[in-house]
């Protein structure tokens, strides 16, 4: 690999031990290396301004600091860069409201190691990552009470024109844009133009709360 393509990962972890064992873990890969790691916020602002990681793997939980809180600034600090959450709890609500923020991953602690350096790749490649039980919790944990009325929701998908309902069926599916461009016979820019509009009119933020809505309101069939 070169250097250009070598997936640069920051860690945001407060325990000493586990910050050494994901380097270890994401170094032993030939095309990943770790470019900084924070124990608080204040320290990860500053590696994240200055080194402008790809990827930046946060845990929620930093002692007497929340994860969740720092999200958002990482975000602004280091554009475009994407955030995957570790995290040893299942808080669905927490969970979803890291996804409002802006992540694109999440990871269970309790997952093999694999499972991480994919969902690394994955989220690099454009991707969101998130294993298929946790998005079933999410999706039922909002249909339980916590998301928007269903009738307005379902003012905002009458909004969708027939391509638009198209395009979010297959990022529904987990399928990318040059992936959904090909399958519909239309150009990436394009793809990304629908999901603009799409965005807009289903008042999401991002492309796994599209996924997750998709999901929710049969847009995936």
């Amino acid at each position: 690999m070169t250097a250009t393509q070598t997936i640069r990962v920051m860690l945001v972890e407060d325990h000493r031990l586990v910050r050494a064992g994901l380097r270890m873990l994401i170094e032993s890969r030939p095309d990943m290396i770790v470019v900084g790691e924070a124990a608080d916020s204040a320290h990860a602002l500053e590696i994240a301004t200055r080194e402008h990681p790809d990827i930046i793997l946060l845990d929620l939980d930093l002692g007497p600091e929340r994860g969740l809180d720092l999200l958002s600034a990482l975000k602004s600090a280091a554009p475009p860069v994407r955030i995957v959450i570790l995290t040893g709890v299942r808080q669905i609500e927490e969970h979803r409201q890291a996804l409002g923020h802006g992540a694109v991953g999440l990871v269970l602690k309790e997952q093999a190691p694999e499972v991480l350096l994919k969902a690394i790749e994955k989220v690099h490649d454009g991707e969101v990552w998130i294993e298929r039980t946790m998005l079933a919790s999410m999706i039922t944990g909002m249909a339980s009470g916590s998301a928007k009325p269903v009738n307005v929701e379902a003012g905002r998908i009458a909004m969708l024109t027939e391509r638009e309902r198209e395009v979010s069926a297959l990022v529904g599916q987990g399928l990318k844009n040059k992936q959904i461009g090909e399958r519909l016979s239309i150009t990436e820019t394009t793809v990304g133009h629908h999901l603009t509009s799409i965005f807009d009119k289903l008042g999401v933020e991002s492309r796994l709360e599209l996924v997750i809505f998709a999901h929710r309101h049969g847009l995936s069939k």
